[in-house]
């Protein structure tokens, strides 16, 4: 049964205004506000629209067109918007911890409205105060309200200016000294600087601070965090032993400040490390609940992929922004036609649909995947915080950690590849700053580096799948997980023997069809990257070199496959599960058939290298499925638009406002753009050049 709001559906679902969008509005082949209550819930989008009414009606949130702010004039005013944030207590410290999904909204609700709003918001309430509750005790609680009362501002401190993606390289040391039961915390060089720091640069009052932990004797544990106060929040000056900076202009996203920190011999309480996973008695004694490293890193690994999970997010929500402009955009924007007299919106074009309806699908998927692995990463979080220390536990980090390593990347390179897609879509209009699309380009682009370089970042994901081959084929343990996204590998033999059997485009329109051919292509990767790595090491290069030497055509596209796999998987789960309406599983089965060819699609020399795919057949029939899939979906393209689009106040782009007025929105744009109608403040120079001109002219 179709879930329905009772008599609040106009008000928390009003109607589109009548307009240029409305024939395709009209064609849909769903409802849109049928398909939004199915994928959101009730709850969450009356959180979401409080939000965004909320923002709207605050004159403090209100868009600055045409004002080009200073650098240190917009980082205010990002500092005041997220206080109000805080003061409108959207988001309750309860909720913060039991709600996940609420959470992941009202990221996406600050980010699409501004990521330097949503970062800054993200890094002090999220991930600053999700560490301390998740990987601390009890006794490090008191900070909860505090950086909700905004007594304290936090940040995460974990890559250095010589180390990002190596943690385990990080030199910032904690030494422990028994007599006064302090931390000692050192930074050795200029190089070990935390750096990159959001939050750090102005405004952060503490860092979860990531340090080698010594006790006495000189023996070193490994990278443990510690809370430390690095500025007085009554005068926001640096403490003592402290060097604390900003690290200057970004390419985007600057109204949140990126800092580096150095420590000289600063003591920190005992009490401040964040203990639960490893801690030191009073007397300098090392103690972890886990058995062996392992297990205890395991653990670790699960807190350390928070960052990657939510920027899996922020990329998919930039993505909905860029492709909700581009296709209302393409729905009203009128070029050629079969005779001279009659013009078509470009949306109507094979070429546009193909350039822009899978991207429009990879939203959809990547959304679904991105709550899905929240959800997991909530519930690893949940259990080490109810005193679960098993081996299940260590195993679901590792696999969090496997899927985050691999989602980052996916995500943030489709949002980043699909942006300039949509840039390019919209013409020259496109290129208008007051367009957006330019800004979500360069506020996603660190996404592909924040939290990991994305070619290192696939290398944690390779590692993990080749680790799981190697304990099969060395000890026979089966391929199993707590998640189970690789519990199909325990049949790669007769996998590996499979081939494809389609015999007609057709039989491409079904999602299962891509995911029977992904699990082919996960296994031979597999297979090929554990061969190569053996003939590298029989070759007599060390491992390193082993390792380095199988990254580029086995170990970098079998981490993509794999989550891409995944992805495909849990869509195509979430797409034809008993819980979807009937009048939705038409669009959701095309959205998740589309999604799943297309990312095939870019293996498909693998396929025919490997010999799953042989003759021409194979390859025409999946291009043939994919532009009929675009053909099927263009009518209903502007209705998927509405489920994932804001509001126009938050979407903030003329050219992709919900009422398609296209060329009047973007004409009055124009014209209230600052000085728009001014001659130049520089026209004296115009006119003192005449002479020059004239000279010249006489001379030729």
């Amino acid at each position: 049964m179709a879930p329905t709001l009772g008599g609040d559906e106009d008000a928390l679902l009003p109607d589109f205004p009548r307009g240029p969008l409305h024939a395709y509005r009209a064609r849909a082949s769903f409802s849109w506000k049928e398909l939004l209550l199915f994928l959101e819930g009730q709850d969450t989008l009356r959180f979401k629209k409080s939000i965004f009414s909320a923002l709207e009606k605050d004159p403090l949130f209100a868009r600055t067109h045409g004002a080009e702010l200073s650098m240190e004039k917009y980082r205010e005013l990002t500092f005041l918007r997220c206080k109000r944030v805080m003061e409108y207590d959207f988001l309750s410290v309860r909720e913060m911890f039991k709600s996940p999904l609420k959470t992941v909204a009202l990221i996406h609700c600050l980010g699409m409205y501004d990521w330097s709003l949503a970062a800054k918001y993200l890094l002090h309430v999220l991930v600053f105060g999700s560490t301390v509750y998740n990987s601390g005790s009890e006794r490090h609680f008191e900070y909860i309200p505090k950086l909700f009362n905004m007594e304290i501002f936090g940040c995460f401190a974990l890559t250095e200016l010589s180390h990002g993606s190596n943690t385990k390289a990080i030199r910032t040391t904690a030494h422990y000294d028994p007599a006064t039961e302090e931390f000692i915390l050192h930074s050795p060089d200029f190089e070990a600087a935390k750096f990159w720091v959001g939050n750090m640069g102005k405004t952060a009052t503490h860092a979860v601070v990531f340090a080698q932990l010594y006790t006495p004797g000189g023996q070193c544990h490994g990278l443990h965090s510690f809370v430390v106060q690095i500025r007085d929040p009554n005068t926001l000056l640096p403490m003592p032993g402290v060097m604390v900076g900003d690290i200057g202009k970004k390419l985007g996203q600057n109204g949140l400040d990126n800092g580096f920190a150095m420590f000289h011999k600063v003591r920190v309480p005992r009490k401040n490390l964040l203990d639960r996973t490893g801690g030191v008695t009073p007397e300098g004694t090392y103690v972890t609940p886990f058995k062996d490293v392992r297990q205890r890193f395991g653990a670790s690994l699960g807190s350390l992929s928070f960052g990657r999970v939510s920027i899996l997010s922020m990329s998919v929500a930039n993505l909905k922004l860029a492709v909700s402009i581009a296709l209302r955009f393409s729905a009203t924007r009128c070029q050629f036609g079969p005779t001279d007299e009659e013009e078509v919106p470009v949306l109507e074009y094979q070429m546009q649909q193909w350039r822009l309806l899978p991207y429009l699908a990879a939203a959809y998927a990547l959304d679904h995947f991105s709550k899905s692995l929240f959800l997991d990463l909530m519930e690893l979080q949940r259990s080490l915080l109810g005193g679960e220390r098993n081996a299940r536990q260590a195993e679901l980090g590792r696999e969090i950690h496997a899927l985050a390593s691999a989602g980052k990347p996916l995500a943030s390179w489709t949002a980043q590849q699909g942006i300039q897609e949509c840039r390019e879509a919209c013409g020259g209009h496109g290129y208008l700053a007051m367009n957006r699309i330019g800004e979500l380009r360069n506020d996603n682009d660190p996404n592909c580096t924040y939290e990991g370089d994305n070619n290192v970042l696939l290398q944690q994901t390779s590692n993990y799948l080749l680790g799981l081959l190697t304990c099969r084929l060395q000890d026979g343990a089966p391929f199993q997980s707590p998640l189970k996204t690789v519990n199909f590998l325990e049949a790669y033999p007769d996998i590996l023997g499979q081939r494809f059997t389609g015999h007609s485009v057709a039989d491409c329109l079904d999602s299962a069809v891509s995911l029977q051919a992904y699990q082919w292509l996960v296994c031979y990767l597999l297979q090929e990257s554990y061969r190569k790595l053996d003939q590298e090491k029989r070759s007599g290069r060390s491992d390193f070199e082993a390792r380095n030497n199988c990254q580029v055509f086995r170990c970098r596209p079998l981490a993509l496959a794999f989550l891409e796999l995944t992805v495909v998987h849990r869509f195509h789960e979430h797409t034809h599960g008993p819980s979807v309406p009937p009048s939705l599983r038409g669009v959701l089965g095309r959205l998740s058939a589309l999604y799943a060819l297309w990312s095939l699609s870019r293996h498909t020399a693998v396929l025919y290298q490997g010999g799953y795919f042989s003759g021409t057949q194979a390859g025409a029939m999946m291009e043939q499925a994919m532009l009929d899939l675009c053909s099927q979906l263009k009518d209903d393209a502007v209705a998927l638009v509405d489920v994932l689009a804001p509001p126009d106040f938050v979407l903030d782009s003329p050219i992709g406002r919900a009422d398609g007025e296209l060329y009047k929105n973007l004409w009055t744009s124009v014209l209230q753009e600052s000085k728009v109608l001014e001659r130049a403040s520089w026209w004296p120079e115009f006119s003192c050049n005449k002479p020059v001109i004239g000279s010249l002219q006489s001379k030729l």
